[in-house]
């Protein structure tokens, strides 16, 4: 699968996630066979102010290879500005615009998700950012902001008009957040509207899931989020399960272990104390489902110190 001159491993994608998709974590998932990995959102207007938090969320890795970055704002020259920061960064392969999250904070700026009520506006932000950026442009968005305004087939063929290398569609409206199903039959429509390559994304849980969205849109890709928390061999399940091999699945001693590896990486990209904060989600994932999990989990939200983590799941890995 390509995006303009941006050719990929594969076309299963790790989807951008605020909190989650740091450099430990889309080092892992590459690891383990994504196809491509997005950054977490960034704000074009943080980086603009020259906010240096900002700047370090689209740091990569040496074994990511390019990576994708996604911006987010509704102003048409600073999004555009922010090219200025990537168009150099040959760790960079595609600019992504955020037009699908729906997070309340982010709608009620009228950026993300908010961004499929404004058409013209929308446009206006995917011209502008076409014009000031050397990487392939693509578009994120739902199938519209809610049931009485889907408008996602008339929105994709705007982005592609405007200039778009690509669009990914979540097959929910925004007032539906995660909840209820994705709606892959508009998905299929958008794909058949479109010249531009489609990315499905919504509801990919498993290897079956991936076959069964890509029969139902004939999608050129597909993305996954949440279904890749605590679960980064989702990626190379889908390629076994494509591939007609045996799927395999991780023992419980295995994930712990993977966990462990993990927290590693996130000590060695993000230091000791942030680490030890943000990995509590994360093994909150991974042992989800395990015996005593609860019970594990609320130990370690107490812990401050990652040596303390490393023997809780030690000794947890044992009892497994």
């Amino acid at each position: 699968m390509k995006i303009g001159e941006v050719e990929f491993e594969n076309n299963v994608f790790l989807a951008p996630m605020a909190g989650v998709t740091d450099r430990a974590f889309r080092e892992l998932c590459m690891e383990m066979q994504c196809g491509f990995a997005y950054t977490e959102m960034i704000s074009a207007k943080a980086l603009f102010y020259g906010n240096k938090r900002t700047r370090d969320m689209f740091l990569a890795s040496p074994k990511e290879g390019p990576i994708g970055v996604q911006i987010f704002g509704s102003d048409p020259l600073i999004m555009a500005k922010a090219c200025d920061f990537f168009n150099d960064n040959e760790q960079i392969g595609v600019v992504d615009i955020n037009m699908g999250c729906p997070a309340p904070k982010i709608v009620k700026n009228g950026d993300g998700s908010a961004l499929m009520k404004n058409p013209l506006l929308a446009s206006k932000i995917v011209k502008e950012v076409k014009k000031a950026s050397l990487k392939p442009v693509t578009v994120k968005m739902r199938i519209g902001f809610d049931f009485d305004n889907i408008n996602v087939v008339d929105f994709a063929k705007s982005m592609e008009q405007s200039g778009a290398d690509a669009i990914t569609v979540h097959g929910r409206t925004s007032i539906q957040m995660y909840s209820g199903k994705a709606n892959w039959d508009i998905i299929c429509q958008v794909k058949k509207a479109v010249e531009i390559p489609v990315i499905g994304n919504g509801d990919i849980f498993a290897a079956e899931d991936a076959n069964a969205i890509f029969n139902k849109t004939k999608c050129d890709g597909i993305m996954i989020g949440r279904g890749a928390m605590g679960n980064p061999w989702i990626f190379s399940q889908i390629r076994q399960y494509m591939e007609k091999r045996s799927v395999r699945y991780p023992t419980p001693r295995e994930r712990v272990d993977v966990c462990i590896k993990h927290y590693n990486k996130s000590i060695y990209y993000n230091g000791e104390d942030r680490a030890v904060k943000e990995m509590r989600k994360h093994i909150a994932w991974y042992i989800k489902g395990l015996k005593n999990s609860k019970e594990i989990k609320d130990k370690i939200n107490y812990e401050k110190y990652s040596e303390n983590v490393f023997e809780i799941l030690d000794k947890y890995k044992c009892l497994l």
